[in-house]
């Protein structure tokens, strides 16, 4: 069967050069682009309320531009001039220069790990007497707080956004036919549920990004066709490709 339509649960941003773009045209396929989530950031009320002060932190674990954005936002909003002397770890590199949106890097004291959290440990074991705040959204693998509890450091977490359904409405899966839906996250999978309560897989493929995104699939019920990464296929594009050649 011949793919033609495919549904990205994310949204498209139209500044980037995204490979999907290319994909699309190669293989000649319509690609869609849906944000299935919104996010709502925390408000300074809320922070306090989690008996969090930025003031008592001298690390922060970064593990996301949007922790980035929202942590800057509410040390602005409760009036907290983030010091110099903070220190800063990055889970990737991508994350670590988006932080220079915000700060001076000749000025910082920053660590960058390579992909994964377990590759900011050295760093984080390197500074075992400071204490540690990890901005985080509601949902958070749990993995991390796993690792960090095994260490020999004081830290905390901090929830400064929440993940949200949006409203799909307007998007009618049953008239609007897609064969391939390609979700990142499990909060994607829960707000396919929570608009199409009564979804219907039948021929429909499912592609799905990590092994998180991969669990939820599975206990919603859905049947995956394509999962990523794979030593074979480490990108979704790379995946969809090939799928679609055979």
């Amino acid at each position: 069967m011949k793919t033609n339509n495919i549904l990205i649960s994310q949204s498209l941003n139209r500044d980037s050069n995204t490979p999907y773009i290319k994909l699309s045209k190669n293989k000649n396929v319509n690609i869609d682009f849906r944000s299935f989530i919104e996010v709502k950031g925390a408000s300074s009320i809320e922070v306090r309320k989690q008996k969090i002060k930025f003031s008592d932190f001298t690390v922060l674990l970064f593990i996301s531009k949007k922790s980035i954005d929202h942590y800057f936002r509410l040390a602005e909003s409760m009036r907290f001039k983030v010091p110099i002397s903070m220190k800063y770890i990055c889970q990737t590199k991508s994350i670590a220069y988006y932080l220079q949106k915000y700060i001076v890097f000749r000025k910082r004291k920053i660590h960058i790990g390579n992909k994964s959290f377990k590759d900011i440990l050295p760093y984080i074991k390197k500074h075992y007497k400071e204490k540690f705040l990890l901005p985080s959204s509601d949902i958070l693998k749990p993995e991390i707080p796993d690792i960090l509890n095994k260490q020999n450091i004081f830290w905390k977490r901090v929830i400064l956004y929440k993940t949200a359904s949006s409203n799909l409405s307007d998007l009618n899966l049953k008239h609007v036919y897609y064969d391939i839906l390609v979700f990142f996250n499990p909060a994607e999978i829960k707000s396919l549920f929570d608009n199409f309560p009564n979804f219907d897989q039948n021929n429909i493929k499912i592609a799905t990004f990590g092994k998180n995104t991969l669990n939820a699939a599975y206990k919603a019920g859905l049947k995956i066709d394509i999962q990523v990464p794979t030593p074979e296929f480490p990108s979704m594009v790379m995946a969809l490709e090939k799928f679609i050649k055979k």
